[in-house]
Formats: C-alpha cells, structure tokens, sequence
C-alpha cells in the first residue's frame, strides 16, 4: 500500500517562508514582553530627596545623566534591593535595543543566580562594598568604552548575583549621534562577532531568497523582519522611544547588512594578556616539554584499584583532547569489578601540568561560561535532597539543611545555584584551585577551604548536614579516601549527594574515543553504579535515591565534535603548541568553520539524545543520594566492602 498523500494546500506551502514567519513572529512577541517588563524610572521631586549615599555612577563617555536620574537611580535600587543597575536611555537606538532584549530576560535573570549580566553600555549604578568587592576603582571607570561598560555588568552581577536589575531611565539619552554596537561589544557580551556577522549575512540572504522565489510567503517573511523594529518598540506606551525608529525601520536590510560586514571586517580583539607573561608561560611550556612527557606517568599498575583483580583489559588510548597537549593517555577497564581507570596515571606534576589553563588562566572564561549555563543542572541537583529531609514544624515543606559542604567547588557556581533551592543554607565550598578564594569574594560561599579534601576530613568532622561531590570523585587519585573524608566530615544522619560519568553508558561504546565524559586526561576512575553502591554501604551509607535520566548531560554529540576537532585542527595560539607554518594555521582555521554545520547538527542530536535519556533514565551520567546512618561505624580508610 502507498502511504497517504498530503493534502495539496499542504504541499503547496512554502514551509522555508512558513518557518521563517513563526521564528521571527514568535521573536517579536517574545521580544515585546520583555520590553514590557523592564521598569521605568520615576522622575524624583524636590521633597523628599532619596538618599545617595554609598552609590556610585559609572557612565560611558560623552554620556551624562544628570543628578535627578541618579537620585531617581538610586531610590529604585534601595526599593527593588538592588545592588547592581544598568541604565537605557530612552532614546536607545532600534537595533542596539532588539540586540539587548534577546540577551537580557529581565524577569527571569535576576532569579537566576548565574545568569550573565547584560548592559546597554551608557551607564550603570553600583554600590560601593560591590565595587570593593570586584576590586575596580570607580574613578579609573570614569568616561569608559561603552564595550568595557558592557564588560563592566558582566563582571559585576558576580558579585550581586540576585540582586542585579535593568531600568528605563527617562533623563538619560544616547547622546548625539548614533552609536554602532560592533565587535567590541559583542566581545564583551562574550559573544562571538566573527560567526555572529555570518550567521546575520547568511539570514539576509535566506530572507532575499525567499521573498524572490516563494511568492506572497516569502514576502510577509521578510516583510516581518523588515518591520520588526516597529512591531516591537512602536506605540504610544512603549518605554524606549528611538529617535530615529521610523526611519531605522525603514532602513534596516540595508542597515542590518552594513552592520554585519563591518563586524566581520573588524580588526581582532586586542590581546589582553601581559606579552611578557605570555613570553614566560610560552617558554616554561617549552622547557617543560623539552623533558617529554613520559615523566608526568606513574608506572603501570597490573591490578585493579577497586577490588584487586588482575583482569585488565585496554578501554580506550587517547591523546589529550580537551586542550591539545602532547601525551597520550589510557583507561583500562577491569574484568572483574567494571571499574575503569587511567593507566599508568598521572604523577602529581603531571596533574599540575595537564589542568594548568583549563578552569582558570587561559581557559578560565570559557569553563566559567560553561558553568554559568548550567543553572537548571545545579537546581536540581540540589532539589534532590528535598523528598529525603523531615518537613518543618508545623509545615508540609522539608526544611532545608543547616550547613553544606561542596567539595570540588570550583569557583562555587553549584553553591551560588543552589541558594535558589535552599536560601536558608550555610554554603561552604572546597577546592585545589584559587577559584574558591573568588568564590569567597564573590558570596557564592560563605568559607572556602583550599587543598585536599582528606586533609580537611578531621577539621571539619562532624560539621555538615549535607557534603557533595558533583562530578568530582572521577578526577581524584583515591575514592576510597575521599568517600571516608565525606563519612568523617558528616553528621550523623547527614546526606552524602553524587553525581559521576557512567561508564556502562550506550554513548561510551558508541563513540569510543570521542566520547567526552572520558575527559582525558583528568578524569582518573570511572566508577559503575553498582561499585559505588557497595563502597557506600561498606562506609555505612544507606542509598536513598538514584538517577541516570536526569543526570544526563546533553553534550554526547556536541563533545564528540568538539574534540573532533582539536584533533584534526589544535589551536596554533595556544602556549604550549609549537611554531605553526601559515598554511598550516589558515588550514586549521578552514577546518573549524567547515565544522561549525557540524555542531548545528550535534546539538540536534543531542537535544532527541537528551528527551530520549529523560524517558528511559539511562544517560551518560547518574546521581546518588545517601544517608549517613547513627551509629554506623566508619570503614577503615581504603575499604571497598
């Protein structure tokens, strides 16, 4: 039998033009309710003057408020607890303004502890103890580039995570003459100019195609965008008010296209790193490479770190994929037990020399930015606990712990999170990095404690309702003692909260090599379910609750490409990499934008990927709940059952 066929008026839809108008139709109503819940700045009278004391203005050159806006200022800061507020002028100009409203959420970031903070550039108020706080001196900010501006807010709703707002301020304008947002300020969103400028080229293009080639459909397709601006700023009530918003309108193809070839054309992002501390680290890469790197590999083990066995089998052989450093790694799997583990593994220094430049320095903002879009994944790692706690006296809701210890913080983005979900929590945090110094400045923590976990353990025994090890016990050298640290620093009937790559995961085989939660060279145990459940038990835990679905981490294919890529084309620039040939590099460079479909089809796959492990509960990763028991002994330190 031959399937049905389509009704003719379906086929005889253009469905490029189609989804072309419900993607700029639904952006436009979208982009209009968060214009509409961006508050407007009363004009102050003369009685009753808000106070002004403890705030700070810091203002884009060629821009002046005037004191009426400051004072308006900062009486909406002291009324909405803000400690962070960025300004727009109501006059800001279409396209800057439509550019703002798809990066900004204001109903939603302030909530969002993690969320990336976003200005329009011209002026932002700031309460002095945050600025101490960030460290920046308002007088050095004084007539700044709109872009360090920018970059300003971002830096700065670190330090006032929940209370970093946005307002209309109706006495500030842009100014004279209008102001091109270009690269510099994408950069300073953290965004990318180069593919962004592409991306907007190729979307003129689509809109040109179709509305020459798909008849009334493609023209209410680019009609729709042509009309955009209006649709979204017009009106009578609308809080900005462009000066210019007719005619930006009537103009904005050609502006749109003018725009994205001057950011593609724009010259490079000057390097902000000290050429003389890029020299030093370039030739201590050198010298320390000039030795090899056999010397960072302990000797080969014939037997399994988790029960003994001598059945060992080769899992994977890897070359450092994640930054492109030379050495090549291998994770034996044992027959026995399933238990997966580097081998031979890393000596210390070799710890210290494959995680350099990864969470911090060269690598810092890209791993900070991964962190910051996990909001969501934190919550619910936190909100695990709540069926597992007592309710509070006299209420149906569990009363949240007391004190909780993240150990492995990092930068304490977990910690920041997860306020959201416990506000009434003590948030301490432990790390080897100087991130949680930062995290301490930040507020994200309340105390960080930098070093090994084990050496802590008698410290800090007894003092925490709640320690947990979020993708953390892979990357050290002896689970077993940081299992007894956790049992040694909890209370009794204190929860112990996990979450480790699977190695059982369908992706692992699947993918081989390429599969990201293999994480080499940094991660050194991958432990099964199964084996952390009797380490647990041996350490007198009792398992509360286990996920494998909501603990997957939808970066399967994405991860697979990426590391893909740095092998075929590792980044030239980076200090341990030797001299490149031109040709080399301007290949390199073809094969990362030949990529770039790629990821658009990896994130696909990883979106069916992520609904298909929420409805099984069987993704790359898994999560486990338990309870320390009163009165159970702790296991003698490196016991396994």
């Amino acid at each position: 039998m031959k399937p049905p066929a389509l009704p003719r008026r379906l086929v005889r839809i253009p469905w490029t033009s189609a989804l072309l108008i419900a993607a700029l139709g639904a952006g436009t109503v979208h982009a209009r309710r968060r214009l509409a819940a961006i508050p407007v700045l009363p004009v102050p009278v003369a009685a009753g003057v808000p106070r002004a004391a403890g705030w700070r203005l810091l203002t884009a050159r060629g821009v002046d408020p005037g004191d009426a806006t400051f004072l308006s200022a900062c009486a909406h800061a002291e009324r909405e607890m803000l400690r962070v507020l960025d300004l727009l002028p109501v006059d800001l100009g279409a396209e800057s303004a439509l550019g703002l409203l798809r990066l900004l959420d204001p109903a939603g970031d302030r909530g969002d502890r993690l969320a990336q903070g976003r200005g329009a550039g011209y002026a932002v108020l700031v309460a002095e103890d945050v600025l101490a706080r960030a460290g920046i001196d308002p007088d050095e900010e004084a007539g700044a580039d709109p872009a360090r501006l920018v970059a300003l807010v971002r830096l700065l709703k670190e330090y006032a995570a929940d209370s970093t707002g946005t307002a209309v301020a109706p006495g500030l304008s842009c100014g004279p003459g209008p102001r091109r947002a270009g690269a510099a300020e994408l950069r300073a969103h953290g965004l990318p100019p180069g593919p962004l400028a592409a991306a907007q080229v190729a979307g003129l293009a689509l809109l040109a195609g179709v509305a020459l080639r798909q008849g009334a459909w493609g023209r209410v397709a680019a009609g729709l965008y042509w009309l955009q601006p209006y649709a979204v700023l017009g009106g009578p009530d609308a809080p900005l008010r462009p000066a210019s918003l007719v005619r930006d309108t009537a103009a904005r193809p050609l502006r749109s296209l003018g725009a994205a070839l001057r950011t593609a054309t724009a010259p490079g992002a000057p390097d902000p790193r000290d050429p003389a501390g890029e020299r030093e680290r370039r030739d201590r890469y050198r010298d320390e490479l000039a030795a090899g790197t056999d010397r960072f590999l302990e000797a080969r083990r014939p037997d399994c770190p988790w029960c003994g066995s001598g059945a060992l089998g080769v899992r994977v052989t890897v070359p450092d994929l994640l930054q492109g450093k030379p050495g090549r790694f291998t994770l034996d799997q044992c027959g026995d037990c399933g238990h997966v583990f580097q081998n031979p593994r890393l000596t210390l220094e070799g710890l210290e020399f494959y995680y350099r430049d990864f969470y911090d320095g060269q690598g810092g903002e890209g791993a900070g930015s991964v962190f910051s879009s996990m909001g969501a994944t934190y919550r619910d790692r936190a909100a695990m606990l709540r069926p597992h706690l007592p309710p509070a006296a006299g209420d149906a809701v569990a009363a949240g712990p007391v004190s909780w210890l993240d150990v492995g913080t990092g930068h304490g983005h977990f910690c920041n999170a997860a306020r959201a979900v416990w506000p009434g929590t003590r948030f301490d945090g432990l790390d080897m990095g100087d991130g949680v110094r930062e995290a301490e400045r930040r507020g994200w923590v309340e105390t960080g404690f930098q070093g090994q976990f084990p050496e802590f353990a008698a410290k800090l025994a007894g003092q925490y309702e709640v320690v947990s090890m979020y993708h953390y016990l892979e990357h050290t050298r002896d689970p077993f003692a940081e299992l007894d640290a956790a049992a040694t620093v909890l209370v009794p009937g204190g929860h112990l909260a996990i979450e480790l790559p699977d190695p059982e995961s369908r992706m692992a085989r699947l993918l081989g090599p390429s599969w990201l939660p293999w994480f080499q060279p940094q991660h050194q145990h991958l432990i099964p379910a199964a084996n952390l459940r009797e380490a647990l038990a041996a350490r007198g835990f009792t398992v509360l609750a286990e996920e494998h679905g909501p603990a997957h981490q939808g970066n399967d294919f994405l991860g697979a490409a990426a590391l893909t890529v740095t092998r075929l084309a590792p980044d030239p620039d980076s200090p341990w990499s030797p001299p490149v040939a031109r040709w080399r590099r301007t290949a390199r460079r073809a094969v990362r934008a030949a990529a770039l479909p790629c990821f658009a089809g990896a994130a696909v796959l990883d979106a069916l990927r992520t609904a298909a492990a929420h409805r099984a509960d069987g993704g790359n990763a898994y999560r486990m709940l338990a309870r320390k028991d009163p009165g159970e002994a702790v296991a003698a330190p490196g016991a396994a059952r």
